[in-house]
């Protein structure tokens, strides 16, 4: 007997939409079929759709920011909104800073996982300080236990890694078989102009915008790539924003370049005007990149459709509206000065159902290749997560697709206060969200108990040999910068 059978649900894939039953046994998913047998427990699921619960593979929960600020969120928190809102699956980052052993940074944020996540989670390691003894003694044995992923900086002076360490850190992942992952701005331009800006009395919120120049995104993602395709690396391109970094990466694919795309919820549903406010309110909109302009958010439409970019994230950094947060440098900052980030774990899903589903930009299909799917298999979780099939974890979505909700600050549950997405009304919400099988929220109450989400190890991603070696047949060209991949000594 199975342990719980959703009936009767429009059960949705990457790549098809069945009317099915879905049986569950220990967590998994052992059974897809019309008319199962009773389990223990039933959920009717009729006129309702069943997805996979989502997987957002990048978001920072519970992080210590190079300036010593906490972000507002605990794992608690935002694995909380997180379950509401549809993901089941999250990877934050546990992060180094100068200094640090990057070893004990990945055991700090095990701990506060262990504490407080209700969702299952892996980490990105964030690598701002890439010496000998981290890449060498460090990084091997962290990849082993089921680290797969690094991130670096190419911009902001407590966390940036120069050309040549970014280089190392290449070589190395290449060596252990894990994806990089890079923001990817041009420190000199946010410098210069931010610095000019502020001179000359530009210190409003929305002056935030023109201090990160939409050139220093689309000349650092090109020289990021150009590095990685020396060393021939796999790359993952966090949260584009502008058309000019999108062009860079389908020039680059089309030459076979293994490079992936990444946007995030707020670049394809809000634009700069959102900064425009009275006072300091703009500084609620303050990210980084910033928001860009409609003509933008188009082109990544269409970047998703064509598949450039592969994921949707939600780059969730949430900072109080106080003096824990964006008003940490007193009631009226000027744009250099408030804490860069945006709330948004617990609304990617519901705010890009609404765009891509209900309002037909995409389509079903495609809203679980984005959402879950494809991030799934970048980052080495499927088919185990990511997808409704037998043999995988039962992380599962029922979906009301006819509910409307007007967005406001009470829709959250993170640790911000507030959201960015206030006054949106959206069809589509998550009704029932299950986590190995385990109903975890449902009609806007969580269910889970802290520390019940459990920590996925990974192997490489989608161009990684289990050994960690490259896959030589994936290779589109050998060349002296891959062949010298591997350390002296």
């Amino acid at each position: 007997m199975y342990d719980l059978v959703i009936r009767n649900g429009r059960v949705a894939t990457a790549l098809e939409v069945v009317e099915a039953d879905i049986g569950i046994s220990r967590g998994i998913v052992t059974a897809l079929a019309q008319q199962l047998p009773d389990g223990r427990e039933t959920i009717d699921a009729k006129g309702r759709i069943v997805t996979p619960g989502g997987v957002d593979s990048h978001c920072h929960i519970e992080q210590l920011a190079a300036s010593g600020m906490m972000n507002a969120d605990t794992f608690e928190t935002a694995t909380r909104a997180a379950a509401l809102g549809g993901t089941t699956t999250v990877i934050p980052f546990a992060a180094q800073h100068v200094g640090m052993s990057l070893k004990q940074v990945v055991e700090d944020y095990h701990r506060a996982a262990d504490r407080g996540a209700m969702v299952d989670y892996a980490f990105h390691m964030i690598v701002t300080d890439p010496r000998a003894e981290v890449m060498r003694d460090e990084l091997p044995a962290l990849v082993r236990d089921g680290h797969a992923s690094l991130k670096c900086f190419l911009t902001y002076d407590r966390l940036r890694v120069h050309d040549e360490q970014f280089l190392d850190v290449l070589a190395a992942a290449r060596a252990q078989g894990c994806m990089v992952c890079v923001h990817a701005e041009n420190h000199g331009m946010i410098t210069w102009m931010g610095k000019r800006l502020i001179e000359r009395g530009y210190h409003r919120p929305i002056y935030h915008v023109p201090s990160h120049p939409r050139l220093g995104e689309q000349e650092a993602i090109n020289r990021a790539i150009s590095m990685a395709a020396l060393i021939d690396q796999p790359l993952m391109i966090f949260h584009v924003s502008t058309a000019e970094g999108l062009a860079v990466i389908r020039r680059w694919q089309g030459d076979g370049q293994k490079v992936f795309g990444e946007t995030c919820t707020q670049y394809l549903t809000m634009t700069s005007h959102d900064l425009e406010r009275p006072g300091i309110e703009g500084a609620k909109w303050i990210c980084s990149p910033p928001l860009r302009d409609a003509d933008d958010g188009r082109a990544l439409w269409d970047g998703l459709r064509q598949g450039v970019l592969s994921t949707v994230s939600s780059d969730h950094a949430p900072y109080g509206m106080d003096e824990t947060g964006k008003l940490a440098q007193g009631e009226e900052p000027h744009f250099k000065q408030i804490a860069n980030g945006m709330g948004g774990i617990g609304l990617r899903m519901p705010v890009l159902f609404d765009r891509m589903v209900a309002d037909g930009m995409l389509g079903l299909n495609a809203f679980v290749r984005l959402t879950a799917t494809e991030p799934a298999r970048i980052y080495g979780l499927h088919p185990r997560k990511g997808t409704i099939a037998i043999g995988s974890d039962a992380d599962l979505v029922i979906w009301d697709a006819e509910r409307r909700t007007t967005i406001d600050d009470g829709t959250i549950a993170d640790g911000s206060g507030y959201t960015a997405y206030v006054g949106r009304t959206i069809t589509g919400w998550p009704e029932t969200v299950l986590r190995r099988g385990e109903v975890v929220a449902s009609e806007g109450m969580v269910r889970a108990a802290a520390g019940s989400g459990a920590f996925l190890a990974r192997a490489g991603g989608p161009f990684a040999e289990p050994s960690g070696r490259i896959a030589p047949e994936l290779d589109p060209k050998r060349n002296f910068g891959a062949e010298l991949y591997r350390p002296i000594g």
